[in-house]
């Protein structure tokens, strides 16, 4: 557990931030704010470099959440940060828990950051990204050439990039095999097989020759956004300068099943 300084402010009369240092003693003196830490004294808001304590930085970080129509389930597709300097985000909703933006994402568009919510998706399996392949009747190779091949037409909706599941009976629990490289589709020859990666992480090996597959898109990629009927999101910046923000906002849809 974290140890935070909690600061009053009589302005708004109520608890505003926390702060990362955790000191011995404090005492505020001719203006300047001190605190004792290991036997030092410190005197704060002179430092250069801010977010800086001790000789340790940590980032700025502020939470909020977006809950503009709980009892429906809304897909939050957006982040635009109005302030001087973007800042990278983590989302999380009741339904989904992988939602980001990395901080070189952000485009500046009317004095406004502007990004597209990803996520990565792996374990997520009640999305709308999910799609069903069938059984395979054949699965050779290893490491980062596993070869799996379909009596049945693969389609067109799968990319490189997809992530690849499979499940055996009795069809309960997907599994992940591994991240699509390569696929073949050669119909006047019966060809439908899928290279795949199997040495990322949380893969397991493909026990059994005629496994039923399906795969996820890849979120990062398409920009599917995060699922949930409210949003919690952590924005995070590492500059150790002044910065502002001013207000968060995000484009969110219905979701209509």
């Amino acid at each position: 557990m974290s140890n935070y300084t909690l600061s009053y402010s009589d302005l708004v009369g109520g608890w505003v931030s926390f702060y990362s240092y955790n000191p011995d003693f404090m005492i505020g003196m001719n203006n300047y704010f001190y605190t004792f830490k290991g036997g030092n004294l410190y005197r704060h808001n002179v430092n250069a470099n801010r977010n800086t304590f001790y000789g340790t930085f940590t980032a700025s970080s502020i939470q909020s959440v977006f809950n503009t129509a709980p009892l429906e389930n809304s897909y939050f597709k957006t982040i635009n940060i109005q302030g001087d300097a973007a800042w990278a985000a983590t989302l999380e909703t009741d339904l989904q828990y992988s939602g980001f933006i990395d901080v070189n994402w952000f485009s500046k568009k009317e004095a406004a950051f502007f990004a597209f919510i990803r996520n990565d998706s792996v374990g997520e399996l009640a999305l709308r990204s999910v799609n069903g392949i069938g059984k395979s009747y054949q699965v050779t190779g290893s490491g980062v050439a596993v070869i799996v091949k379909f009596a049945v037409e693969i389609g067109s909706i799968i990319s490189i990039g997809d992530y690849l599941y499979y499940s055996v009976s009795p069809y309960v629990t997907p599994i992940l095999a591994g991240k699509v490289t390569a696929i073949t589709i050669d119909t006047p020859n019966a060809i439908n097989q899928l290279t795949i990666d199997s040495t990322i992480s949380g893969t397991t090996p493909i026990p059994i020759q005629d496994a039923f597959f399906l795969y996820i898109k890849n979120s990062v990629a398409e920009s599917h956004g995060v699922l949930g009927h409210y949003c919690t999101f952590t924005l995070s910046n590492t500059s150790t300068s002044k910065v502002e923000l001013f207000a968060v906002q995000s484009d969110v849809m219905k979701s209509f099943p």
